[in-house]
């Protein structure tokens, strides 16, 4: 197609590695669909790449190029994700005019195409008015789940119903948070707790909880979202929004590693990776001697921090196990300034645990030893182990994490909870219930179920395929 008259797709995500890796997946859909790409990296994050990959990885491949804004936020060059309540003040309120001022340049530069559309992170919804102000087409692409989006929607009436702010701390040991939400449609079985976790303040003038409901709200201004996830997981709640909110442009193409499959192997945009994180491979060699099923792979995500108390309890929890373990431990996941390990836990471990800073937790997931995943549950993290049937052990950070932590224990059937203030001995019990017990063999058998279901959906034909085509048919306004 002469470039001239290719569609021309401006992704713009979170700068936070949850939001980059299915950010990615889609751009490489597009770009694999015949559209030319821009990617749009904050300036924080564009130095990350170049240090975690080299300067090549964000020197683009004809057709897809990287392109920076500012987020607003001191500089630094920091290996960490920043400050999240500071950064998501930040982008709403300084990102619109760099982000304008790059559409309309885009759109000056010789050899490229005219911004045809813009996909905007669900929190970035700057997005949706920088490119309304210009007449561009826009869609939002919601990261997290339904469910948690229908739960962001219910943060005013929260408010509302004199909820949020709490009054004081005793809602945390009151047993508040163990009752009963039967005001939000879609949704069963459903708990303060499970709430995302920015409901969690006593004050009023929260940021997060303040920028998550309004964001979610700003979604609904846009044309059209789409959902990294599948009808069979969420229909209920997807139609809840639909009918509750008169929002009728929803689009659920999820799982995208699966859809993502889709893009040719020998396509040049398969080099191109998004991780801010440099992996470690070696684990695949120890995996590779491991039997079928036996590992439960550790991993709380790129944002997860917790207690070094904390992170001794999960320590020896896992070691008392006596269950082979691959545990990824970044070197900011305590609070402290460095994560270290006794040696007296080194060689309790050492013939049947292993440590990596990061891993390419897809391939990780896929390997035939991994039995069990005990994860923060960040929405890719849940999304893949239901991708590749392996069940769940449960221990949320923030924001979404406690919804999709009470969708995978009380309504997927794939998840076992491990209480906040951790200890060993529940850990212990928890993995040995996990990779041996009988509960742990009905998690197993649901989560091949929901592997079976999410790989039906991304076949051609499936619910997810059909949506991908008729997004980027109506949406994108661009006919395959």
């Amino acid at each position: 197609m002469d470039c001239s008259n290719k569609p021309h797709a401006v992704l713009v995500p979170y700068p936070a590695q949850g939001h980059v890796t299915p950010f990615m997946k889609l751009a490489k859909l597009l770009y694999s669909h015949g559209f030319h790409i821009t990617f749009v990296n904050t300036e924080f994050n564009h130095r990350r790449l170049i240090r975690s990959k080299g300067p090549e990885s964000v020197k683009g491949i004809p057709g897809f190029r990287f392109e920076t804004i500012p987020d607003g936020m001191p500089h630094s060059d920091r290996d960490a994700t920043q400050d999240v309540p500071m950064l998501c003040d930040m982008t709403r309120k300084t990102c619109l005019g760099p982000f304008k001022e790059l559409l309309c340049r885009l759109n000056l530069t010789d050899g490229v195409p005219k911004v045809s559309c813009v996909i905007g992170d669900g929190v970035m919804s700057f997005a949706i008015k920088a490119a309304r102000d210009l007449g561009i087409p826009e869609v939002q692409f919601w990261t997290s789940p339904a469910c948690a989006f229908m739960c962001f929607l219910h943060y005013r009436e929260f408010i509302k119903r004199g909820i949020v702010p709490f009054k004081d701390d005793s809602y945390l040991t009151d047993g508040t948070l163990e009752k009963p939400i039967d005001w939000i449609p879609g949704m069963s079985n459903l708990r303060y707790k499970d709430i995302p976790s920015f409901i969690r303040t006593t004050d009023p003038n929260d940021i997060m909880f303040d920028f998550m409901g309004e964001e979610a709200q700003n979604n609904l201004n846009a044309p059209a979202i789409i959902f990294n996830t599948f009808d069979a997981l969420e229909h209920k709640v997807v139609k809840a929004i639909a009918s509750k909110f008169n929002y009728p442009n929803i689009y659920t193409i999820g799982p995208l590693p699966l859809l993502a499959r889709y893009v040719p192997d020998e396509s040049p945009v398969q080099s191109l990776n998004s991780s801010l994180w440099r992996p470690d491979s070696s684990c695949f060699q120890w995996l590779d001697q491991k039997k079928e099923g036996s590992v439960i792979y550790i991993n709380y995500g790129s944002i997860t921090t917790m207690t070094n108390q904390h992170f001794d309890e999960f320590a020896w929890g896992l070691a008392n196990s006596v269950q082979p373990f691959l545990w990824v431990v970044r070197p900011n996941v305590t609070m402290g300034d460095s994560t270290s390990m006794s040696e007296e836990f080194l060689e309790e471990i050492k013939d049947r645990g292993m440590l990596v800073s990061w891993c390419d937790q897809e391939k990780v997931l896929a390997h035939p030893s991994v039995g069990a995943f005990l994860s923060h549950c960040g929405w890719n993290s849940t999304t893949e182990s239901i991708l590749e049937g392996v069940p769940l052990i449960c221990w949320p950070f923030f924001s979404d994490q406690q919804t999709n932590c009470g969708f995978a224990c009380n309504e997927w059937g794939i998840g076992m909870e491990i209480n906040h203030d951790v200890k060993r001995n529940e850990v212990e019990a928890l993995v040995r219930e996990m990779m041996q017990g009988e509960k742990g063999k009905e998690m197993r058998r649901n989560a091949k179920e929901w592997k079976r279901k999410a790989k039906e959906a991304t076949e051609i034909g499936g619910s997810s395929y059909n949506n991908f085509q008729k997004f980027i048919k109506e949406e994108l306004h661009y006919h395959i």
